[in-house]
C-alpha cells in the first residue's frame, strides 16, 4: 500500500478538547478512526479515549497483516468499545454516562470499508466531488429524511448536533455499516467531527481536498471552520489519506508499507496526556488525569482480549 495521510485537532472555542482521533497500518492494512466524546468533568474526553485506543488495539491483534473481515471487526469493534465505556460509568457510579460517537474505516487490497455511530462523518472524495458520505444519526437528518426539511435547511438547523446514536448509552448502540468500495488513484478519505464538517459545505470540502494533499488540505478546513464556529466554536478533528497508484505516488511525503514486516504495526493517536488544557485546568488535576488514564488502559486489557 501506499498513502498519504495527515490527522490535527483542535479545541476551538471549547475549555477542552474531548475529540480523538487515531490511524493504525500493518503492511497491508489501514484503520482510522474518530471519535467526539461528550459528558463533563474528563468523562466525554475518557470514552473518545477508549474508542481510539481499544480499535487500535484490536487492530494490532488482527491484523495478520489483513483483517479477515473488516466491516465485522469494525460493527465488533464497536460494541466492545461501547460496553468497555458504559462499564467504565457503572465502576464509577456516574450520573452522567460518558458518552462518544465514532466513525471508523478500513483500506486493505484497494478496497475502503467504514462504519460508523452517532454523526462523526467519513467523505469519499474523487476528481472534485463527494463520492460517499456517512448518514448522521441526528433527529435533524431524521426530518431530511422524512422529507420535512431540505438538506439545505438541515444545515442550519440549530438542533442540528443533536444525536440519537452513541457508544456509551444506556441503548445498545446501532453500528451503520457503510459500503464496500474500490478506491482509485486520487481519492481522498476524511473522516470528521462535527465541528470540522459544520463549519464547510460538501462543495466547499471537496474542492479543498481535491485540490491539495492532505497534509496541506486537512489544516484549510480546520481553519475555516474553526472561524466560522467563532467564539462558540465546537472541537475539531480530521483524519485525512490520499490514496495513491504506486507508481504515481510523491514519494517524499507517501507512506509505503511494502517494508514492513507481516506483525509490525504503525499507530498514531493523541491521549488525555497530550491536552495541555487539561493539565492546566482548575477543576482537573493530574491526579484525575492519572486516574482517568489507568482506567483506560484496564478497559483496553479487559476488552481487547
Amino acid at each position: 500500500m501506499k498513502f498519504t495521510i495527515f490527522q490535527e485537532t483542535r479545541r476551538g472555542a471549547r475549555q477542552y478538547n474531548q475529540d480523538r482521533m487515531c490511524y493504525s497500518y500493518s503492511r497491508d492494512s489501514l484503520l482510522m478512526v474518530v471519535a467526539d466524546g461528550m459528558g463533563g468533568h474528563l468523562h466525554g474526553e475518557v470514552a473518545a479515549q477508549i474508542t481510539v485506543e481499544l480499535m487500535a488495539e484490536l487492530f494490532q491483534k488482527k491484523a495478520k497483516p489483513v483483517i479477515q473481515n473488516p466491516h465485522q471487526f469494525i460493527a465488533d469493534g464497536c460494541m466492545k468499545c461501547h460496553d468497555a465505556i458504559f462499564n467504565y460509568a457503572a465502576n464509577h457510579s456516574l450520573l452522567e454516562t460518558p458518552r462518544t460517537t465514532v466513525v471508523a474505516a478500513i483500506v486493505q487490497d484497494g478496497m475502503l470499508y467504514w462504519a460508523h455511530v452517532g454523526d462523526s462523518r467519513l467523505y469519499l472524495v474523487r476528481n472534485g466531488q463527494v463520492l460517499a458520505r456517512t448518514r448522521d444519526h441526528s433527529k435533524v437528518q431524521q426530518l431530511v429524511d422524512m422529507g420535512r426539511l431540505t438538506p439545505e435547511e438541515a444545515e442550519r438547523h440549530p438542533e442540528k448536533n443533536k444525536i440519537y446514536n452513541c457508544l456509551g448509552s444506556m441503548f445498545p448502540p446501532e453500528v451503520e455499516i457503510g459500503s464496500k468500495i474500490p478506491l482509485i488513484d486520487g481519492d481522498t478519505v476524511l473522516l470528521c467531527t462535527d465541528g470540522l464538517w459544520g463549519g464547510v459545505n460538501d462543495t466547499e470540502l471537496a474542492h479543498v481536498l481535491s485540490g491539495y494533499p492532505s497534509l496541506y488540505a486537512l489544516p484549510q478546513l480546520l481553519d475555516r471552520a474553526e472561524i466560522r464556529g467563532g467564539p462558540h466554536g465546537d472541537n475539531l478533528t480530521g483524519v485525512a489519506v490520499n490514496w495513491h497508484e504506486e507508481d504515481d505516488a510523491p514519494s517524499t511525503v507517501a507512506l509505503s508499507t511494502h517494508k514492513l514486516s507481516d506483525g509490525e504495526i504503525t499507530t498514531r493517536l493523541n491521549t488525555l496526556n497530550s491536552d495541555k488544557a487539561l493539565k492546566e485546568s482548575k477543576e482537573i488535576t493530574e491526579a484525575d488525569i492519572e486516574a482517568a488514564i489507568q482506567e483506560i488502559q484496564n478497559a483496553i486489557n479487559k476488552y481487547s482480549r
